[in-house]
């Protein structure tokens, strides 16, 4: 690794990519979208305009389970856009839940909210005629989709810790600090989708002209729970408490998780420590992480434009010193600090202030009646009666919070009503995630939430055949390697490779921090099960007192350890 500035070019050299052109020739964000918006002949939007969108937190999409046969009724794709919100630390009001359950049913193409691994909600199926009016509906209850997506800082994720209530309301208010900290300062949302005075804007002091080299991901944390998974951020505060009081933060940047297949020079990637600042310094330093990040960060080649790749070339110390230099500030030595969880905690729990959070699974982070859970029927009734407030996690489940004594029994009423509340969701279906993939995703190469229910099931099986029916490893899977599930985080990754195809990667441990080894590549769904009946048997015989799947196979040399991404990962 360079040790200095002079080892390694801060400024990667070349032509720029197109995405370079398309934000400096875009007048802030705002390109043309406001005509697009008006042609109704296409579902779609112009080619600069498909990518500027993902700025106001919206990706251009179709159905592709219908594309071929709208293709051969000579029809464009039943295209749509899927929105985004922005939500730092996932915390709503239920009047908030309310409207948006409300509009999801009425107004988009498959009428359920979608509850992601970046702690907030999307609406997937909205068609061009209803894009302003659904902007203005999310931003009627105090809510907007400002820099969800695109090469910004997106949604900022926060610790949901139900237990430390003091404590979790403190670190909320950072997540929501940094958020606005970090924002764009262009009115170009307000001007095309509220109808606001447009103020051309001259600057942006944080993101610069052009934004960010790529998209830029942030966290605040809470030990001993390390659910918002850290280490696929870029920038991550873990909050350093101190006979109760939160003092600081120890600073880790440059986690990451998306590869591309067959491209060695791309990996995911844990995140550096770069020391610790106490609370006064929050700010200037997420401010200067980012700014470094915009100046260094490669322009040229969109696949090596992360921070982690930033790290990787300049050098983390150098990274450090510039970051230091422009905040004016000094890192003191990193505190200690451990993680032992990064699951939800489900079922009742009871706070500090004397009040009462239920964390209710929601399987993939997909809220929507179904035969025998009614979810959303439930979580309107329980919005409708509910005074506390509701906590999206990053695990794509959702906390009831806040909850008097008196109102427990009927929420718990409600909720088991509902399949909220389910004894019968094992460990390891609480254990496991994916992504959405198809049909709405366009980059999509294989299924995923669609896969994962049936998936699960067989793995609940292998357990109960070895006598482990209430253990489970950590599941993750991902239709494509960007990795929006996390599933390089994972004891048992599966990262898309083709239709009914995927690479199997094993080996990260429980509370997310290793990526797990390519195991096997371009395998079926059977396949790894096979895979799977042989290694858990191993565990079950094997393994010492506490051990986790992904240590196991790691001390016995299944896989290898992955500790220095960018030389042993693809080793």
């Amino acid at each position: 690794m360079p040790k200095s500035q002079q080892d390694a070019p801060l400024i990667v050299e070349g032509p720029l990519s197109d995405n370079e052109r398309l934000k400096r020739e875009s007048n802030y964000l705002r390109g043309t979208i406001a005509e697009d918006l008006q042609d109704q002949i296409t579902g779609g939007f112009s080619p600069d305009n498909f990518q500027l969108i993902r700025f106001h937190g919206m990706y251009q999409q179709d159905d592709r389970d219908i594309r071929a046969e709208r293709a051969q009724q000579k029809l464009e794709p039943l295209i749509n856009v899927m929105l985004r919100a922005r939500v730092p630390g996932g915390v709503m009001t239920p009047e908030q839940w309310l409207a948006v359950e409300d509009w999801a049913e009425k107004h988009t193409m498959y009428g359920s909210v979608r509850l992601t691994t970046r702690q907030t909600f999307q609406f997937h199926g909205v068609f061009k005629p209803d894009i302003r009016d659904t902007h203005q509906a999310i931003n009627a209850v105090g809510l907007d989709s400002i820099a969800t997506a695109g090469d910004v800082n997106r949604n900022v994720l926060c610790s949901s810790n139900p237990l430390e209530s003091a404590l979790h309301a403190e670190v909320h208010d950072w997540s929501r600090r940094i958020s606005e900290h970090l924002l764009p300062r262009t009115t170009a949302y307000y001007e095309i989708f509220l109808d606001g005075e447009k103020a051309l804007s001259t600057e942006e002091p944080v993101l610069g002209e052009t934004y960010l080299p790529r998209k830029f991901k942030t966290t605040v944390s809470l030990p001993p729970d390390n659910e918002v998974d850290l280490h696929a951020n870029d920038l991550n505060f873990v909050g350093i408490v101190e006979d109760g009081t939160l003092v600081g933060w120890n600073v880790l940047v440059g986690g990451g998780l998306a590869m591309t297949h067959g491209d060695t020079n791309t990996y995911p990637r844990t995140a550096d420590d770069l020391g610790f600042v106490p609370l006064e310094h929050t700010l200037a330093v997420a401010e200067h992480v980012v700014t470094v990040q915009r100046d260094w960060g490669n322009r040229v080649d969109r696949k090596n434009a992360k921070t982690k790749y930033t790290l990787d070339r300049v050098g983390t110390d150098v990274f450090k010193a510039e970051v230091e230099r422009r905040a004016g500030i000094t890192f003191e030595p990193s505190r200690p600090y451990a993680f032992t969880s990064r699951g939800d905690r489900f079922g009742w729990v009871k706070g500090t202030d004397g009040t009462w959070h239920l964390t209710a699974f929601i399987l993939n982070g997909r809220v929507r009646d179904e035969e025998g859970r009614p979810i959303k029927t439930g979580l309107r009734k329980i919005a409708e009666v509910h005074r506390g407030h509701f906590r999206l996690t990053a695990n794509q489940n959702l906390v009831i919070a806040g909850v008097p004594t008196a109102q427990k029994r009927t929420i718990e009423r409600i909720a088991r009503q509902h399949g909220l509340v389910d004894d019968t969701v094992t460990p390891q279906l609480r254990n496991s995630m994916a992504c959405v993939s198809f049909p709405t995703c366009p980059l999509a190469m294989a299924e995923s939430e669609r896969f994962l229910p049936g998936f699960v099931a067989q793995v609940e099986e292998l357990l109960v055949k070895h006598g482990i029916p209430d253990d489970h490893v950590v599941l993750r899977v991902s239709g494509c390697p960007n990795g929006c599930s996390r599933a390089m985080l994972a004891e048992v990754g599966l990262v898309g490779k083709g239709p009914g195809k995927y690479n199997l990667h094993l080996g990260g441990d429980r509370i997310g921090t290793r990526v797990p080894k390519l195991y096997r590549e371009n395998i079926s769904p059977e396949v790894i099960l096979a895979e799977l009946d042989h290694l858990i048997g191993a565990w079950v015989s094997g393994r010492e007192e506490g051990e986790g799947f992904g240590d196991f196979l790691i001390r016995t040399g299944v896989v290898a350890k992955v500790t220095v991404s960018r030389t042993d990962f693809h080793a």
